[in-house]
């Protein structure tokens, strides 16, 4: 499989490309955690344009910082050669140009220079909303992002005119980047490394994907080995992080629920919400509540790590360094493998959530998990037509089979939801299944038009 350079983002390249040729002017945010290709997706928008800049801060001076830009700015517009050097007077005279200003690594700015927001909304006020300049900021600390720059109490608050706050890469775009193609392959794959172009740009072509876990992830040379590490201590300024990597660890060991969390992690409930609540913040763990339920009002929540290398990487690489290096090129073999299917288990159910709305075409209000009491569903969807999509996983050896299709019908009746527009409340009942349907499913599947089956191919496959 050939990688291509840069895959989709065309949302992301049409909003920008169109606010580059708007008559007004224009002040665009891009952000997200970081190796998600923000860099990329910036130069890629501004690729043959002889009207913009594109520039990276350091972790520098302010002084220097100034210095470095004018002198990558100037090559582009030698005007500003005779400029002052001062954020104010070089945005001013690039308004003047209209030019297209690409600030990245953004938060650099801030921390060298904390007045800097405030800067850019005097200018942008008194100068610069009058011409056509664009002026993009992009950043990946996320806390930073937020507070300097989009929340209500920065000074550039109301100035916006664009965000792009970058996701991964969905499994249909992102295995343009994976190694091998077949179906399963392909759903085994984004359970490790994700949607995240840094991580997929890591794999080696022709390995398998058990090589490359052995090579980039397990071995204590490999570029990802310490990556969960790195980012938690550098990019989320997380400096005591041992309360956090357990809390990760819990949860990618399967407590997803608060109480079990606190146990493990052996932290006070009540100060549990508070770790949670900046895990959120980062991007870093989802809380899922049942699809019907009020996400203001319900008491549910169990808690799930949303990017796959970490979710892999808390499970078998945090606090297991000395049997990783004691058992060398065979730690996959002997660590990973014998439970990878179970691991696999939770991953599938998100890639089917994730695909239900190109299996099932509708237009869904809530998409997500469901349970009550002893009940308990992997997948629904809730169609404005008034469907109930109900879905249930399974990634084992064992096919599926009309009981487990009667489980699934009993568990959908004990939901309580009501159609919106007082539509009739219909059901919908899928199967994803890793290894296929027995003959008495598949029988029930072709006599029935509210029953439908779907493999890894089908998944894979759809749009």
């Amino acid at each position: 499989m050939t990688n291509p350079r840069f895959v989709n983002r065309e949302t992301e390249l049409d909003l920008l490309a169109s606010r580059f040729e708007r008559d007004t002017a224009e002040l665009i945010v891009v952000y997200g955690r970081r190796r998600l290709g923000k860099s990329a997706l910036v130069r890629e928008a501004i690729q043959g344009r002889d009207d913009a800049i594109y520039w990276q801060a350091t972790e520098e001076t302010s002084d220097a910082q100034l210095a470095n830009f004018v002198d990558t700015a100037s090559e582009t517009f030698p005007v500003l050669d005779d400029i002052q050097r001062d954020w104010e007077a070089l945005l001013r005279a690039l308004g003047r140009q209209n030019a297209i200003v690409v600030l990245d690594e953004f938060p650099y700015l801030v921390e060298s220079d904390d007045a800097l927001p405030s800067k850019i909304q005097r200018v942008w006020d008194m100068h610069l909303e009058d011409t056509d300049i664009t002026l993009v900021l992009v950043g990946s600390s996320i806390s930073i992002m937020e507070d300097k720059v989009l929340s209500g109490g920065s000074p550039l608050y109301g100035r916006r005119t664009g965000t792009v706050d970058l996701p991964p890469l969905d499994l249909v775009d992102a295995q343009q980047l994976y190694p091998d193609d077949d179906p399963d392959s392909v759903i085994q794959t984004w359970g490790v490394f994700g949607g995240t172009p840094y991580y997929l740009q890591a794999l080696t072509p022709s390995a398998s994907l058990g090589e490359n876990i052995q090579s980039h992830i397990l071995s204590e040379h490999g570029i990802l080995h310490n990556e969960p590490e790195f980012l938690l201590r550098t990019e989320f300024g997380i400096r005591e992080p041992q309360t956090y990597y357990t809390i990760l660890r819990a949860i990618a060991t399967g407590k997803r629920a608060a109480n079990e969390i606190a146990d493990f992690a052996g932290v006070d409930s009540n100060t549990l919400g508070a770790y949670l609540s900046k895990l959120r913040r980062l991007r870093l763990v989802a809380r899922d509540i049942p699809v019907t339920a009020n996400p203001n009002a319900t008491r549910k929540s169990r808690y799930r790590l949303k990017e796959p290398l970490f979710q892999f990487w808390f499970r078998y690489v945090y606090g297991q360094q000395g049997k990783l290096v004691q058992l060398g090129d065979d730690a996959y073999d002997q660590l990973v493998e014998p439970t990878f299917t179970d691991y696999m288990g939770t991953m599938f159910e998100q890639v089917c959530q994730n695909a239900l709305p190109s299996l099932i075409p509708k237009t869904y209000h809530g998409i997500g998990y469901w349970w009550h009491q002893q009940h308990e569903l992997d997948v629904v969807g809730l169609a404005s037509d008034g469907t109930l999509v109900a879905g249930e996983c399974k990634y084992t050896t064992r096919q599926m089979t009309e009981g487990d299709l009667h489980d699934l019908e009993r568990s959908a009746a004990q939901i309580r939801w009501s159609p919106p527009n007082d539509t009739d409340l219909e059901y919908h009942y899928c199967c994803f299944c890793r290894s296929g349907f027995s003959d008495d499913l598949q029988q029930a599947a072709a006599n029935r038009d509210d029953v439908s089956l779907f493999t890894p191919e089908d998944i894979v496959g759809c749009p």
